[in-house]
């Protein structure tokens, strides 16, 4: 029976190697995989007479040593691009791309060689590039990851060294990506139904304006050369294009103002948390990002928690991708109270953070030991809801601000048509 040569991470992290037996390469990375290892590198051993070795290398002939591997890889330096950031978008195509190579039965090694030479786009290149050269100097993906603190979150990072650890690194990769996919889609849609109201403002703000600057100045040397007596309607509108044409800069400057006061006062962890605690508390905003949170919030912590990681390091990656200082605060408050000997239904109902059926679920989850299960299914149980909250919104407010627009574009009207017909009357009364 072949023999191969294999080079692997254990639990620890720590590199291992061995000698297996088994009918092909697939089988063997499979074996070392079911030793809770992660295979980097998996060769053939060359037998006595050389002629079985070489058709076990031909067979294997996508396999490099690490010393091969980087002499393909290696780009001169002005090549090579420097990455720092990347969107939601190309993150979720990498881990997709490894995800099934990896599941394809490639070793990590072979994956990262292929995505270089695949990927077209240059900031995925050179991701693949930089962890690949990382893997070959003797860390493992984990550690590499950690390079990218823009890229990928402390929760992504700390899952594939729960995959690493239990050697299920592919079927952790498969899991991630239905996890950025979820919360991909969840965002889009949440954008989507802000666009439209969005847009109706814009253009509302536009309509009016072009009657103020437009129209109004037009009419108004009219109005003054009749010396006739204005409605109070048709005062008011001159009244307000006098103020936005001599200071239209101060409004600039007092909405620029507000907005850099704004910035600097978020800045500040005070001002931060009055900040977010406003958001929180907004009328039909917060109503999206509250059940955007209790959907994120479940489906994140359930994929944690299936996966190996423990319950208080979750909960502490959780707190870090929160984005609200008024909720991390309190889930701070929520694991300090586990730390002491609390379940987390109670801890998070005392903080008074999630709703009461999400409390009683997670209860039951906690009860029943499928702690993890509950979760995901709490996870749909909100997304549902969250869609809910966006068609509600999305259904009420472009009415709303429909109305409101309507309301002052029937005012710029009807003062500039109660001028024109006083002056009519006036001037049918004076030719009688």
């Amino acid at each position: 029976m072949p023999q191969f040569r294999y080079t692997a991470r254990n639990a620890e992290g720590k590199l291992v190697d061995g000698v297996i037996a088994c009918d092909n390469r697939a089988a063997a990375i499979r074996q070392v995989e079911q030793q809770r290892f992660v295979p980097i590198k998996i060769e053939p051993v060359p037998e006595a007479n050389g002629q079985a070795s070489a058709a076990a290398t031909a067979k294997a002939a996508p396999s490099k040593s690490p010393a091969t591997s980087s002499s393909e890889t290696t780009r001169p330096a002005g090549q090579v691009v420097a990455v720092e950031t990347m969107s939601h978008s190309q993150q979720y195509l990498f881990t997709e791309q490894l995800a099934h190579l990896l599941g394809s039965g490639m070793t990590l090694d072979e994956a990262l060689n292929v995505l270089v030479k695949r990927m077209k786009h240059p900031k995925l290149q050179g991701l693949s590039h930089g962890l690949h050269r990382a893997l070959i100097d003797g860390r493992s993906l984990s550690q590499a990851l950690r390079d990218y603190p823009k890229i990928f979150s402390p929760l992504y990072v700390n899952m594939v060294a729960a995959g690493e650890a239990s050697g299920a690194l592919s079927e952790i990769l498969k899991r991630l990506v239905l996890h950025l996919g979820s919360i991909k889609s969840m965002r889009d849609r949440v954008q989507q139904a802000l666009l439209y109201p969005a847009l109706l403002v814009i253009a509302g703000i536009g309509l009016i304006t072009v009657f103020m600057t437009v129209m109004v100045p037009q009419l108004m040397k009219f109005f003054t050369e009749a010396n006739a007596t204005l409605p109070t309607a048709t005062r008011i509108l001159l009244a307000a294009h006098g103020i936005l044409v001599s200071y239209w800069w101060l409004m600039v400057l007092a909405i620029v103002g507000t907005v850099a006061g704004i910035r600097i006062l978020i800045r500040t962890p005070k001002g931060r948390l009055a900040w977010d605690t406003l958001l929180w508390r907004l009328p039909l905003y917060s109503m999206i990002i509250r059940y955007r949170f209790y959907a994120q919030f479940a489906r994140t912590l359930g994929t944690l928690v299936e996966n190996g990681v423990t319950l208080l390091r979750a909960l502490e990656l959780l707190e870090e991708i929160t984005g609200n200082e008024f909720v991390r605060l309190r889930m701070v408050a929520a694991r300090r109270a586990v730390v002491d000997g609390a379940t987390l239904s109670t801890a998070m109902g005392e903080q008074q953070l999630l709703p009461e059926l999400f409390i009683d679920m997670m209860a039951v989850g906690e009860q029943t030991g499928r702690f993890g299960t509950t979760m995901q299914n709490i996870a749909d149980v909100y997304e549902r809801e969250l869609d809910k909250q966006v068609q509600i919104i999305s259904a009420l407010v472009p009415p709303l601000v429909m109305l409101v627009i309507a309301s002052l574009i029937g005012f710029v009207v009807y003062g500039i048509l109660s001028a024109v017909f006083g002056m009519t009357n006036a001037l049918r009364a004076g030719g009688r």
